[in-house]
């Protein structure tokens, strides 16, 4: 089974290359994030017409999370109340699901787990804060749903690096979004401290493997980027894990996303 995650920054702007990308990576699953395009504006015909089936969750210029799939998934969900209910530890969590973010759907014995993270803006803003309150809240996403399944693969743009590794050039960025303390913190609480493993790292040890590379500075040319899209999986798929791989290909194209797509391979009985 091959699940892949990628930033598309617009999927009408980036069609043709998610068709591109699929025809010549036919994964079992993509998890599409910033889609920007509300639900009924979703080319679905275009991505059944080359055999993958749309469960989106979207809105218009902003944000959106999808799943393409090869086969039709079970028990598709979007947001966090469809799982933890309208409140929280006793606080209200509607408000986190009007940004479309969370999108999961269960393929075989696998439960697909398609985020978007916010991105904070800048350190101590109001938005960095959403941020923070949005990861807390992801935790206990989480943790309902491992208790109910297994087999966990949780993917998608966390605009967070984990450590200094996934980042070009690492000085002074303490202070800088998607790298500070408490993102990095607030991560290692709401994903890795549930015994969620990166798939990516049990595979590449070393730095200077990115995924995401901003527009301005000639950054892809220089290969300034950072890691901030990820895999994480369950220990029960720990031992199916075959390969966690970066796809630089597609940042090199005419207009392309600014981020790059990610493949988890998984092997072992996938009870498809």
């Amino acid at each position: 089974m091959k699940i892949a995650t990628w930033n598309v920054n617009s999927i009408r702007t980036r069609l043709a290359h998610v068709i591109q990308w699929l025809e010549s990576n036919p994964v079992d699953v993509l998890c599409v994030q910033e889609t920007k395009v509300i639900d009924a504006d979703f080319p679905r015909e275009a991505l059944e017409a080359i055999g993958y089936l749309a469960y989106v969750s979207g809105q218009k210029s902003y944000n959106g999370v999808a799943l393409l799939s090869r086969v039709p998934l079970e028990s598709v969900s979007m947001g966090f109340v469809s799982v933890l209910g309208e409140t929280n530890l006793g606080e209200p969590i509607a408000d986190l699901d009007e940004q479309k973010r969370v999108i999961t759907g269960v393929l075989g014995d696998v439960r697909i787990v398609n985020l978007y993270v916010p991105n904070g803006s800048e350190v101590g803003s109001e938005k960095y804060q959403y941020k923070l309150r949005w990861l807390g809240v992801l935790q206990d996403y989480l943790k309902a749903l491992l208790a109910e399944n297994a087999g966990l693969v949780v993917c998608g743009d966390f605009n967070i690096a984990p450590d200094d590794r996934d980042i070009y050039k690492p000085e002074g960025k303490e202070k800088h979004i998607m790298a500070s303390p408490a993102e990095r913190s607030a991560l290692q609480a709401s994903v890795l401290g549930l015994g969620l493993v990166d798939a990516f790292r049990q595979f590449h040890e070393e730095g200077g493997l990115f995924s995401w590379w901003d527009y301005r500075t000639a950054a892809f040319r220089r290969d300034a980027g950072w890691r901030i899209d990820h895999h994480y999986i369950s220990p029960g798929l720990g031992d199916r894990a075959v390969d966690c791989v970066i796809d630089k290909t597609p940042r090199g194209w005419e207009k392309p996303s600014d981020h790059t797509p990610v493949i988890l391979e998984l092997g072992g009985d996938a009870a498809l």
